[in-house]
């Protein structure tokens, strides 16, 4: 378990989930964490469970990523603070599981809002000082829905299919520089997501068994940090099958169509 001391780490959507999680195994490892979200009471509370338990600084900022013009300033403001930021954990998006027919456009934009442009708010505050220095790391959480689109997922999907166009393509462009990219893609994970992205349960339901447990997705992930791992697929019979999707796609939807309706 490698040592993240001296090591500032950044993670958006860290009031609960798998970003809490994430800061949690963070924070074990003896790294600096900013926790970013929306609600910054939950925040406090979280880090000062850190603070307690680990003897580490945790500090809290409040910020809806997906309002774009108040990134700048509350990044300006962590570094100014905080100090240089090594790794940015880019967690916070959410999902709504409708059908095309009956999702309402605002929904959909919101999702763009902070899964995809959000996201990409935050990464360009602090490439350029990762660049300045040779030396960072970006985490992109997407998600296994990036790779293989299901029925009543199409505006999640679609948000997911554009981080992980937007992290593919930010790793070549800094592919001769230290600054490492990872995609992150989890299937479903036991959290709160499908508070929100399914209100009838049922789709939660169904894939009860399948679920991850958020604590070992948190370290893989920071296992991962500092490194050059590429991506993150988890679990792994499920980024094979996303694999032979890519390379099969009627066949998979054929084979696997009744599995794809859960929802």
């Amino acid at each position: 378990m490698q040592s993240l001391k001296r090591k500032h780490v950044v993670i958006t959507g860290a009031s609960g989930g798998l970003g809490e999680k994430i800061a949690y195994e963070v924070a074990k490892r003896g790294g600096t964490v900013t926790l970013i979200a929306r609600t910054v009471e939950k925040l406090n509370v979280i880090a000062q469970q850190i603070k307690d338990q680990y003897k580490v600084e945790c500090y809290t900022y409040e910020l809806d990523v997906s309002q774009v013009e108040r990134v700048q300033h509350t990044f300006t403001q962590i570094t100014q603070e905080v100090g240089s930021i090594d790794i940015l954990v880019n967690n916070a998006g959410f999902g709504i599981f409708e059908s095309v027919e009956e999702a309402k456009l605002e929904d959909i934009e919101a999702m763009f809002q902070v899964n995809v442009l959000g996201l990409i708010a935050c990464t360009k505050m602090v490439l350029p000082h990762m660049i300045k220095r040779n030396e960072g790391h970006i985490i992109n959480i997407a998600s296994q829905a990036g790779k293989l689109a299901t029925p009543k997922s199409s505006g999640y999907a679609a948000t997911k299919h554009a981080v992980l166009g937007f992290t593919n393509s930010l790793r070549m462009e800094l592919s001769k520089t230290n600054v490492y990219v990872t995609a992150v893609n989890p299937g479903p994970i036991q959290t709160n997501f499908f508070t929100i992205a399914d209100s009838s349960g049922k789709y939660e339901k169904s894939v009860e068994k399948f679920m991850l447990d958020p604590n070992m997705v948190a370290k893989k992930i920071v296992n991962a940090m500092m490194t050059k791992k590429r991506e993150i697929n988890l679990p792994g019979w499920m980024g094979v099958g996303s694999t032979l999707y890519q390379l099969a796609p009627k066949l998979v939807e054929k084979l696997a169509g009744n599995a794809f309706h859960r929802k």
